[in-house]
């Protein structure tokens, strides 16, 4: 007879929604324009999975935009928008987020050293911000398939740099079911429903658990 394990979900060596932060960096319509590593379709849908997965736990969420406020780039895409109402956006005038005095503020204010994170383009905005936040001693779950490079070479190396400097590679499914492994504090109506309408079709091992 198995005897079920004590885990508090705030200091889980596993990701929980009480120790884990979302960030979402650059969704925006002239950097998803310029990314070339993954369809257009496949990327929308994988940043809004993961965005109704955030706010399906409940998770401090952090999103930021470069060079909305300088007239450069348009606001981040409506799909992600729709998704997180009531998640402001710190816009930059620097590449990498982590110099960015608003932006690193967001960060600390979540209060959680588990940081999931993806970003528009993988080997600039999401690795610069990821390496410093590695250094300072963060843990970087890097979503592989919700970031995007300029190309599928530079996407590629963009994770391997970020794997070999530390971080975990991450699919957004998979952190979901991570998450949601404690069975508490969400609707698994509201799980089984991203998973019916975001993973491929071909897939209905996950279904059937769910149920």
């Amino acid at each position: 007879m198995s005897i079920p394990m004590k885990r508090d979900p705030k200091t889980d060596h596993l990701l929980t929604p009480e120790n884990s932060a979302l960030i979402l960096i650059d969704y925006q319509p002239g950097l998803i324009e310029g990314t070339h590593s993954i369809s257009r379709d496949n990327l929308l849908n994988n940043v809004v999975a993961m965005a109704k997965v955030g706010k399906m736990y409940d998770m401090p969420i952090v999103l930021s935009t470069i060079a909305v406020n300088a007239g450069y780039q348009q606001d981040t895409v409506a799909d992600v928008r729709d998704v997180l109402v009531g998640v402001d956006a710190v816009d930059r005038d620097v590449v990498n987020a982590w110099e960015q005095a608003e932006f690193r503020a967001a960060v600390e204010a979540t209060g959680r050293k588990k940081l999931i994170m993806a970003a528009l383009w993988t080997e600039v905005c999401l690795m610069y911000p990821a390496l410093d936040l590695l250094k300072e001693g963060y843990e970087v779950y890097a979503l592989s398939d919700v970031s995007g490079g300029t190309t599928v070479d530079a996407h590629n190396r963009g994770m391997e740099r970020l794997i070999q400097a530390g971080a975990v590679p991450v699919t957004w499914e998979a952190v979901m079911a991570e998450l949601g492994r404690l069975k508490g504090g969400y609707d698994m109506a509201q799980f089984i429903q991203i998973m019916n309408e975001h993973l491929p079709k071909s897939i209905p091992g996950p279904l059937a658990w769910a149920r």
